[in-house]
């Protein structure tokens, strides 16, 4: 009597939950290599400072993710868009004493290395792959109000040094005008969705966690980490998650802009 075994198959939710990884994976490849160089550099003897070598790194890569297409050329304009902002950020936070870039460098300014401004940039980089390989739709989206809040967010980040913080009240009034608001994707052809407001929650806290690995490497330091490293603050969770935001409705007035004169030009 020949035992005839069935041929193991996977349900289709677990086919789209590890297609799911596999996506959120060449997603995050830009952010994996700053936090791997960030760990690698701690412990290998280099030629040149760590921070100069970090920003070699960062080029280095973004070419070789355009030139095997893992991004697209648009997306790299995007990055360097984020990059600007993020540096722009980081002189005027560290100026403040917010954190702390410790080691020297070739490549800095105002005590700022300008690898740093990558860190904000791979944000951009996995909302923006996010995007393309998921294939974000949105519903209930508030187009105008979002970039209104998105202004205020960035001013925040600097005004919070003159004026109360008012993180906080903006957090609120963002999930009231965003509650109804669903972000559609699809994996495997099938259709899913979840609230927006939980998906930068959920991004917010990743970011956080990926700080505690950059602040344990001495990549910068908080005031409190100076003699010795302690976990990142929880508040900062809302703080990246802001950012999240920040970086989620600048990249959707982009796309609509690109829509609109790709729309224009037919």
């Amino acid at each position: 009597m020949r035992l005839m075994l069935k041929p193991f198959k996977l349900s289709p939710r677990l086919q789209d939950f590890l297609t799911f990884v596999y996506l959120e994976a060449l997603c995050c490849i830009f952010p994996a290599v700053i936090m791997l160089g960030l760990a690698l550099s701690k412990y290998i003897d280099l030629p040149l400072p760590r921070y100069d070598f970090m920003l070699i790194l960062c080029i280095v890569m973004q070419a070789v993710m355009v030139l095997s297409k893992l991004e697209t050329v648009d997306e790299l304009k995007v990055i360097c868009l984020f990059h600007v902002f993020g540096l722009a950020l980081e002189l005027f936070k560290v100026h403040h004493g917010s954190w702390s870039y410790p080691e020297a460098a070739y490549t800095k300014i105002w005590d700022v290395p300008i690898y740093s401004g990558f860190m904000y940039a791979s944000v951009a980089s996995y909302i923006c792959q996010a995007w393309r390989r998921f294939n974000l739709k949105f519903s209930e989206y508030p187009s105008w109000t979002a970039n209104l809040f998105a202004a205020l967010l960035y001013l925040n980040f600097f005004a919070n040094h003159y004026i109360e913080d008012q993180r906080w009240g903006l957090t609120i009034a963002l999930v009231v005008l965003m509650w109804n608001t669903r972000v559609h994707f699809q994996i495997n052809g099938r259709p899913y969705q979840m609230p927006l407001t939980l998906s930068f929650l959920l991004i917010g806290l990743f970011i956080w966690l990926a700080e505690n690995i950059g602040t344990f490497y001495g990549a910068w330091k908080y005031p409190n980490q100076e003699t010795l490293w302690q976990t990142v603050h929880y508040g900062k969770i809302s703080s990246w998650a802001l950012l999240v935001i920040l970086s989620f409705v600048l990249i959707a007035k982009l796309k609509g802009i690109k829509s609109s004169l790709q729309k224009t030009r037919y």
